[in-house]
């Protein structure tokens, strides 16, 4: 299976080399994540991507937790360094933004793998609620080159 980076890499951090920004907007499910407070019990998790004419990104974060009830959040993502567009810094709250890389990506823009803080926080994003499992074996082999340990994956 052919992705836009599939090369070892040491850094839990480094993204993907060709990336369109606009071919990422659109609507991206969570197959599974690294467990973290802002998600903590959260299920059938979707993010909105949508470029914004100053070339900043809405975003919109959905889940519902174990009631049911949905849980929305509405922040803003840039793109800081022209030069790495992978590189992006998200945020919800106007004093705090981190750092969104997006270090795997489908070569047809279907899924995406996004590693923030030195590799503290990891998601697996589809553009289909389901992934199959020869994506997923891909996606954990790549993980395991760049440090990742898929076992601490919540799905």
């Amino acid at each position: 299976m052919e992705t836009t980076d599939i090369t070892p890499k040491t850094s839990h951090n480094r993204t993907v080399e060709n990336f369109d920004i606009q071919k990422y907007m659109g609507v991206w499910y969570e197959i599974a994540r690294y467990e973290n407070i802002f998600e903590r019990g959260l299920v059938d998790v979707w993010t909105r991507y949508t470029l914004l004419p100053d070339k900043t990104v809405k975003v919109e974060n959905s889940g519902r937790n174990r009631h049911g009830k949905e849980k929305k959040i509405f922040g803003t993502a840039f793109q800081p360094n022209p030069g790495k567009p992978a590189h992006l810094k998200v945020s919800f709250f106007w004093w705090f933004a981190s750092d969104y890389n997006i270090i795997m990506l489908g070569p047809d823009y279907s899924y995406s793998v996004v590693s923030g803080n030195n590799g503290k926080y990891l998601w697996i994003m589809s553009r289909n609620r389901i992934m199959d499992g020869t994506t997923l074996d891909h996606i954990f082999q790549f993980l395991r080159t760049r440090g990742f340990n898929p076992s601490k994956l919540v799905f």
